[in-house]
């Protein structure tokens, strides 16, 4: 697939305050993007916003909120989006979970990724935009110790695949993918992740963490984004995405 150029475009970042989010707007930012990044945190998106200057677009609001998608979309026209905001699931196996923890990642994760992908195909996005939504690689694995997340996650990525074929049935020319990273303790989510399934195995987190291979970060994540964002890798419905960098999921 040709590359596009990043430099001069627009991209939007849900969940960009810490973590994977974090990282995709610098890495965006450093390719000449014009970044708006969603967050609630306005303390850290001021922080970024001091670290890229004019090129980061602070927006303190709820990436889950139905109204701002549509508000967002309308006004900067992305020709990248991603959508990366999620919730923290509670860290407990099947029978310590009530109906309101185990549903938290379908009332956040799930709700914010339909939300953004209908307006994205309503609006249309410009054709040649892309659409990224994180799942995880939970979602082939599954998550027993974090209620309904493995099914959510497993769900992102049907919305994404759903909406890249009526793009298609509708030639609106916008990419839309997902991509599944591996667990990683360099993110809070997924330290919490390791800490916990360590726990479990009865082991310690050094011990966890040489069975699971070489650590995902943050950078390794931007830069895989950006090369999904820019076409350098190969057009796929989704991709796994671990240390060693992005693979098409079977």
């Amino acid at each position: 697939m040709p590359t596009q150029e990043l430099s001069g475009t627009t991209a939007l970042v849900t969940g960009v305050s810490r973590g994977f989010g974090r990282a995709i707007a610098v890495a965006l930012s450093k390719h000449g993007a014009h970044v708006a990044g969603v967050a609630r945190d306005p303390r850290r998106l001021e922080e970024l916003h001091a670290q890229l200057g004019g090129t980061f677009i602070p927006v303190a609001a709820d990436a889950a909120d139905p109204v701002l998608a549509g508000q967002l979309l309308d006004k900067y026209r992305p020709r990248t989006v991603v959508l990366n905001a999620g919730a923290a699931p509670l860290a407990r196996p099947i029978h310590r979970q009530t109906w309101q923890t185990f549903s938290r990642n379908w009332e956040v994760d799930v709700q914010h990724v339909f939300n953004w992908t209908r307006e994205a195909l309503l609006l249309p996005l410009e054709p040649g935009s892309v659409v990224i939504a994180f799942s995880s690689g939970a979602a082939v694995n599954g998550s027993p110790l974090s209620g309904g997340y493995a099914g959510a996650k497993a769900t992102i990525r049907f919305i994404a695949s759903y909406a890249a074929a009526e793009s298609g049935r509708d030639a609106l020319g916008i990419r839309f993918t997902s991509v599944l990273p591996q667990l990683t303790p360099e993110t809070d989510l997924g330290a919490a992740g390791v800490a916990a399934y360590a726990a479990r195995q009865g082991v310690d987190i050094p011990a966890f963490l040489d069975r699971l291979g070489p650590a995902l970060t943050p950078e390794q994540v931007g830069t895989a984004i950006v090369d999904i964002a820019a076409g350098a890798a190969d057009d796929r419905d989704a991709y796994l995405l671990t240390a060693t960098g992005l693979s098409p999921v079977r």
